[in-house]
């Protein structure tokens, strides 16, 4: 392939192909291990690959009109942790002349989460609520269902297709066509009423039936889901509730109140040496046990993160509610960084707005509080950035330099929740279930009824249908069975 085509793929595709081996088990797993099938699917991949330019889409190669639309954006996550790729079909308006463009942003929104998220699986949700057939163009959803069937290798988790109005029938049986028997066991039609199987209401807008009030626009770029309103005024999680008026009221104040300031900052500074002491007792008391774990490190070119991917945190039953991450200075300046989550208010995160002396480690302790416990979707951003020597680094100069440090000069990397399910024998579970200790929520077990009450159904009509046939054909039979015996009298009748 590679000598019968390189001019037609993109070197940088190549060379990525020869290092990156999840890359290539991605593209086996799809095609089923076929090694024919799996080059048949790089080759035309990497075609495409180069025909869309997709390794130099930037937003500013982009017409700024089409972030601005809102018909495809990332965000949130389904229940089984997966991101999800918003399509708003009632924002899609068919046009020929901008068809390639709106292709390229699709290849763009993809590329930008597949480097980013290091190629996690995505769930596609086809919002099509309020829509008709000026919004259909089978031209532009084939090429979406093609972009994860023929060019974004085990990609795909499953397509969410939301209230589907009846006048869509015919084409969406055109749609099944184009999807191979693993594709199409991957759709799933829902309502308002079944679609919190998938997702939760938490991140289903309420026309869903749900209570995510993230309203999309732009500029800036989507940035996840840590641009919600809980996460807009620095670090979401702070020490207590009173620290972080007092950091809202200095972003606000007035510059005339000399002595009010002078209060508040010392203030700020006695609560920054309570906090300074609390970390010190968190780290000789209460070190959380997955510290143990942190043995992947990430490496950016302000910190070095560890652990490197992910945080574990225990279930309700093996209760481990801590978890540690060690941010090491690798530069010759202090480095600011805050931490953010999409769940701010499950966790508490000592320090969550801070610095880091240069060629110091740094731990940070992260703690579900209340009854809360952690779940896949739930995710943490660290923003980091270099400051100059004369800098300060208390709360005030850390919150006047988040305000004017420039967003390219930030450093970001994310983390993922890990829930460590109980490790205990099956002995004990029996024995606890003995007890009369509830295994599942009533929640797991109302969606589970739900489903059997669902399939009880699908399985009722079919019996109803096949009862139908049956009867049918036993009609027909006799006919049948009437229409030989008379012919066969009329036969009779003649000889005689």
């Amino acid at each position: 392939y590679l000598l019968d085509k390189s001019d037609k793929y993109d070197s940088r595709d190549v060379e990525r192909l020869q290092q990156d081996d999840k890359w290539v088990e991605n593209y086996l797993i799809w095609r089923h291990d076929v090694v024919d099938d799996t080059l048949k699917m790089i080759d035309e991949s990497f075609q495409w690959r180069k025909e869309y330019t997709v390794n130099d889409l930037t937003e500013s190669v982009l017409p700024k009109w089409l972030f601005e639309s809102g018909a495809l954006f990332l965000h949130g996550y389904d229940k089984e942790g997966y991101k999800l790729f918003w399509f708003k079909v009632k924002l899609h308006v068919r046009d020929q002349k901008q068809q390639l463009d709106k292709k390229k942003l699709v290849a763009f929104w993809l590329e930008h989460y597949a480097k980013r998220d290091h190629g996690k699986p995505l769930t596609v949700v086809f919002d099509m609520a309020e829509t008709g057939i000026s919004h259909i163009d089978l031209d532009f959803v084939r090429f979406i269902v093609n972009c994860f069937t023929d060019y974004y290798p085990n990609f795909l988790t499953k397509i969410v297709i939301f209230e589907m109005p009846w006048i869509m029938n015919a084409a969406f049986k055109i749609v099944k066509g184009w999807l191979g028997p693993d594709a199409i066991s991957m759709l799933k039609f829902t309502n308002k009423s079944d679609v919190q199987e998938y997702i939760s209401g938490e991140y289903l807008p309420p026309h869903m039936g749900g209570t995510d009030s993230f309203k999309y626009s732009y500029p800036p770029l989507v940035d996840d889901d840590f641009q919600t309103p809980l996460c807009e005024n620095g670090p979401i999680t702070s020490e207590d509730e009173h620290e972080s008026k007092e950091e809202i009221d200095t972003d606000t104040k007035e510059p005339g109140d000399h002595n009010e300031e002078q209060n508040l900052n010392q203030k700020k500074m006695n609560s920054v040496e309570q906090i300074s002491k609390s970390e010190e007792n968190d780290k000789t008391e209460v070190k959380p046990k997955n510290a143990k774990k942190a043995l992947t490190t990430f490496k950016g070119p302000l910190l070095h993160i560890s652990p490197a991917e992910e945080l574990y945190f225990g279930s309700k039953e093996t209760g481990e509610k801590k978890c540690l991450i060690v941010l090491t200075n690798v530069t010759k300046n202090v480095v600011a960084f805050k931490v953010r989550t999409t769940a701010p208010e499950k966790y508490r995160v000592k320090p969550s707005n801070s610095s880091c002396e240069p060629g110091t480690s740094l731990d940070i302790i992260v703690s579900l509080h209340g009854g809360f416990s952690a779940s896949l979707q739930d995710r943490f951003l660290i923003m980091a950035a270099e400051m100059d020597q004369s800098s300060g680094s208390g709360v005030p100069e850390l919150a006047q330099f988040w305000k004017e440090v420039p967003r390219t000069k930030v450093m970001e990397h994310r983390l993922r929740c890990h829930v460590i399910e109980s490790s205990k024998p099956s002995t004990l579970t029996l024995k606890e279930n003995a007890l009369n200790i509830p295994a599942k929520t009533n929640e797991d077990l109302h969606m589970q009824l739900t489903h059997l009450l669902q399939i009880n159904k699908r399985l009722q009509e079919q019996i109803d249908r096949c009862l139908w046939f049956q009867q049918l054909s036993v009609v027909l039979s006799s006919l049948l069975v009437t229409v030989v015996a008379f012919c066969f009298y009329l036969a009779y009748s003649q000889r005689s």
